[in-house]
């Protein structure tokens, strides 16, 4: 059955019944190609009591396993995860593996010829993006923070020896995503920054922070990197505002893609790349309670308006 088929037999929201299949409560449900499939006779899981002890927050937590540097903890998951994750969906050849290899020994190990060097470099790259985020969840998101974010991305790659191509600063190109077009670059400063002012006017929510990313990969500020730097800034503030993290599978691609394309296109819908982003949190939430988190990941899935 589909998750709406599911909800509707259950009599519950479909939300709930993805929460039932990412937490592993749901006998022989299987996520295939961004979608969750419940089979037919599955029962429905009986419901848990909701009062939970006092907890730190998901920041906090994963502020003090990085300062312990502490190995197989949600810290741990979320470096290795996230980092895989983003790099393949902008066409990464590391495998998880690997990917997991890099981040727990510092050494490149056993990697085929066909992998690109800047592969290894960016995802060794984006690790210190995730300690940076974390270190600095609650710190005002500007201009500055943006490009220092791309600044550490791309250091050190193929890209930053060339002169055409600005490490840490605004595109000098002009690009395109797919078959459309992007900010020029000599409007770019003007668009990120009336951007940034619309976003500093609000008391983000949870879809405030999606409708950022979504306008910050329309703009495509940097000449590569948008879409991971986009990531890495919607983690922060989902961090900074005490909601739950969210990984974006691999698997999932095509409904991100879809949904970006979809909330800037005519029908403006935004009900996919708000369920793409929703999904990414339970799947997430489901490491908080594996580990141990049970009343931390409760606490943002109420703070989110799940």
């Amino acid at each position: 059955m589909t998750i709406e088929e599911t909800a509707a037999k259950w009599n519950v929201s479909p939300r709930q019944v993805r929460g039932y299949c990412a937490s592993g409560r749901v006998e022989g449900a299987m996520f295939e190609q961004g979608e969750w499939r419940v089979p037919a006779d599955a029962a429905k899981p009986a419901r848990k009591s909701r009062v939970r002890p006092p907890s730190k927050s998901i920041s906090a937590i994963l502020g003090a396993e990085r300062k312990a540097k502490m190995p197989g903890g949600i810290y741990h998951r979320l470096q290795i995860d996230f980092t895989y994750n983003s790099n393949r969906i902008e066409g990464s050849r590391l495998t998880h593996e690997q990917t997991r290899w890099i981040f727990e020994t510092r050494t490149v190990g056993e990697i085929g010829a066909d992998v690109p060097v800047d592969d290894i470099i960016e995802t060794a790259n984006h690790f210190h993006c995730i300690d940076t985020v974390i270190a600095s969840a609650g710190a005002a998101l500007t201009e500055r923070y943006i490009k220092r974010l791309h600044a550490i991305l791309k250091g050190g790659t193929t890209d930053s020896r060339n002169d055409w191509f600005a490490v840490g600063d605004y595109k000098r190109v002009a690009n395109v995503v797919g078959d459309r077009d992007t900010t020029a670059p000599k409007n770019v400063r003007r668009e990120m920054a009336e951007l940034l002012s619309w976003y500093g006017t609000t008391t983000p929510a949870f879809e405030d922070i999606v409708e950022f990313h979504v306008r910050f990969e329309s703009i495509h500020p940097f000449q590569d990197g948008n879409g991971r730097v986009g990531r890495l800034i919607a983690l922060k503030e989902f961090l900074k505002h005490g909601m739950t993290p969210f990984i974006i599978m691999d698997e999932m691609r095509r409904f991100y893609y879809l949904g970006l394309q979809e909330w800037q296109g005519r029908a403006h819908s935004r009900s996919r790349l708000l369920d793409v982003f929703r999904t990414g949190q339970d799947i997430f939430a489901a490491q908080l309670r594996r580990f141990g988190h049970v009343s931390a990941a409760d606490a943002a899935d109420k703070r989110d308006g799940r």
